[in-house]
C-alpha cells in the first residue's frame, strides 16, 4: 500500500535528496515549509546551500507540472506543495499559538483526517521529522511519526570497530610466526576480513599463545603490522587500538583513516605525533592541516574578539593543549613561538576548508561525529594529491541537534569506506588519560 510522507523543514535542510528518498509514495511539502527554506537560502553553510538545492530542485520540478496538483517523480513517487490548514484547531487547542511547527502538524493532521474519510482505501499518513518534540506531538494528534531514516546505517548494524579476535589452532598461529603470513581462505572463516582490519589470534586450547595480525590492502592474506612499538615523538602506544591506530597513522599507503573512542582514549594525542613525525622529521608532508567544527559547523566566529587567530583559539584549545604536551612547553606563550617557528603546523576551523584544494598535506579533523555526511564528503574531497585525512570523533557524544551515533558523517564515512583497501578504522576502548576520565567515561 502506498504511504503519504509529510515532510518536515529539517529533513529537507539536513539532507536535500529527501524529496527523492520515499520511493513511489506521496511527499507533501506543507507551504510552511517553502516560507523556511526561503529564510535559509541566503545562509553561506551548509544550511544554506541545502536549502538553495531544495529550491532549485523545486523550481525544476514546477516546469514539469502543477506542484499544488502532485509531479510525477522519476522514482514513481508524487511530489505534492501542500497549502491546507483548515484543520488546526485541534492543534491550537492542544498546542496554543500556530507557530511553523505547529502548521506543518496542522497539514499532516488533515491529511490524515482526509484518509480516514474513506477507510477501504485510506494510506497512512506519516510526518517525517529530525525534530524529537515534533514527533511527539505528532503522536499526541494520532499521526504516525518517524526520524528520517535514510542517512542513517542499517538499523541494527553493529558499529565497524576495524578489529576482530579469532580463536584458532595454535598450528595456525605457529604458522604464521614462521612464515610471517597467513592466507585468509585456509582459515575457513563465515565472516568477512575488510582490508587493513586488524586481527588478534587466540589459541582456541586456551593457552597464552596469540598474534596481532593486519589484514592485507587487497583482503586476501594476514600479515604482521610492519612498525614496532617504538615511541612516537615521545608517545608510546599503550595497549593493543593503540598500536594499531599508530600502524594506520604511519602507513602512507593509507590515505584515509578514521579513529573513534570516548574521551581518554588517546585519538587526538596519537594522531598529532604521528603528524608531527610525518611533517617535521620524515616531511612526507609539506604541512600539518589540523581542524575542527565550529559546532554546528559554518557558524560565524565574528562575535569573538580580536583577529581570527584570537577567535579560534577558544574552539581549538584541546588541539593546543595536546600540542603543548607534546613539545612539552612551561609556559603559554612557548608553544605559540614555536609554531610560528617551524610554519608547518596550521590549526583552522572548517569553516574555511570548503573549496580548497589540499595537497601533499596531512589533514586532522578533530570531533568529526558533528558533521553530516554531506559535511564529511565536501572535507574529504577537498584532498589533494599526496595528501592523507584523518578523521577523529567519539559517536556517542553528539553536540549537533540532528544527529546521532547512528547518522552522523564519521559514522556514515566509516561504514561506507571500511571495504576499501586505501582506508583503515580503528575503534579505540580503553581510556589512558587517568583513572578518573575513564571512570566517568563508564559511568557518567
Amino acid at each position: 500500500m502506498k504511504k503519504i510522507y509529510v515532510l518536515d523543514t529539517n529533513v529537507l535542510l539536513h539532507d536535500p535528496l529527501a524529496l527523492f528518498a520515499f520511493g513511489s509514495n506521496e511527499v507533501v511539502i506543507p507551504s510552511v515549509v517553502l516560507e523556511e527554506i526561503d529564510s535559509k537560502k541566503r545562509l553561506a553553510d551548509e544550511i544554506g546551500r541545502n536549502a538553495r538545492f531544495v529550491s532549485r530542485e523545486l523550481d525544476r520540478m514546477r516546469e514539469i507540472g502543477h506542484l499544488h496538483n502532485g509531479v510525477t517523480l522519476e522514482n514513481g513517487g508524487v511530489l505534492k506543495v501542500e497549502m491546507n490548514h483548515r484543520r488546526f484547531v485541534r492543534v491550537q487547542e492542544l498546542f496554543g499559538e500556530m507557530t511553523n511547527d505547529n502548521r506543518i502538524l496542522a497539514v499532516a493532521l488533515n491529511y490524515h483526517l482526509e484518509e480516514q474519510e474513506q477507510p477501504e482505501s485510506a494510506r497512512p499518513v506519516i510526518l517525517v521529522s529530525k525534530d524529537v518534540l515534533v514527533r511527539v506531538k505528532a503522536d499526541v494528534l494520532g499521526v504516525t511519526a518517524e526520524d528520517y531514516l535514510s542517512d542513517r546505517i542499517a538499523e541494527g548494524t553493529d558499529h565497524y570497530t576495524g578489529q576482530v579476535t579469532l580463536h584458532v589452532h595454535p598450528a595456525q598461529i605457529d604458522e604464521f610466526y614462521t612464515y610471517r603470513f597467513l592466507s585468509i581462505n585456509q582459515l575457513g572463516l563465515k565472516q568477512k576480513l575488510h582490508p587493513n582490519e586488524f586481527v588478534i589470534l587466540r589459541d582456541e586450547l586456551g593457552t597464552s599463545k596469540s598474534a596481532l595480525l593486519k589484514v592485507s590492502q587487497d583482503g586476501a592474506r594476514l600479515e604482521p603490522l610492519h612498525l614496532s612499538n617504538e615511541p612516537v615523538w615521545g608517545i608510546t602506544a599503550r595497549n593493543a587500538q593503540q598500536r594499531m591506530a599508530l600502524e594506520l597513522l604511519l602507513n602512507d599507503e593509507i590515505p584515509l583513516v578514521t579513529l573513534t573512542g570516548r574521551a581518554g582514549t588517546g585519538k587526538t594525542l596519537i594522531t598529532l605525533a604521528a603528524g608531527l613525525l610525518k611533517v617535521e622529521d620524515e616531511h612526507k608532508y609539506k604541512k600539518l592541516l589540523i581542524a575542527r567544527p565550529v559546532v554546528p559547523m559554518g557558524k560565524d566566529i565574528g562575535y569573538l574578539p580580536g583577529e581570527k587567530e584570537e577567535k579560534l583559539r577558544p574552539w581549538m584549545q584541546p588541539i593546543y593543549d595536546n600540542l603543548e604536551f607534546l613539545f612539552d612547553t612551561k609556559k603559554s606563550g612557548d608553544l605559540d613561538k614555536i609554531l610560528m617557528g617551524l610554519g608547518s603546523i596550521q590549526v583552522e576551523a572548517l569553516t574555511y576548508i570548503r573549496g580548497r584544494s589540499i595537497p601533499g598535506q596531512l589533514i586532522i579533523i578533530d570531533e568529526a561525529q558533528n558533521l553530516s555526511k554531506h559535511e564529511v564528503k565536501t572535507i574529504v574531497s577537498r584532498v589533494g594529491e599526496h595528501s592523507k585525512i584523518v578523521l577523529l570523533g567519539d559517536p556517542e557524544q553528539i553536540d549537533h541537534p540532528y544527529l546521532d551515533a547512528q547518522s552522523n558523517g564519521l559514522t556514515y564515512l566509516v561504514e561506507t569506506f571500511k571495504a576499501e583497501g586505501i582506508s583503515g578504522h580503528v575503534t579505540l576502548e580503553k581510556g589512558e588519560r587517568s583513572k578518573l576520565a575513564q571512570l566517568a567515561a563508564e559511568k557518567l
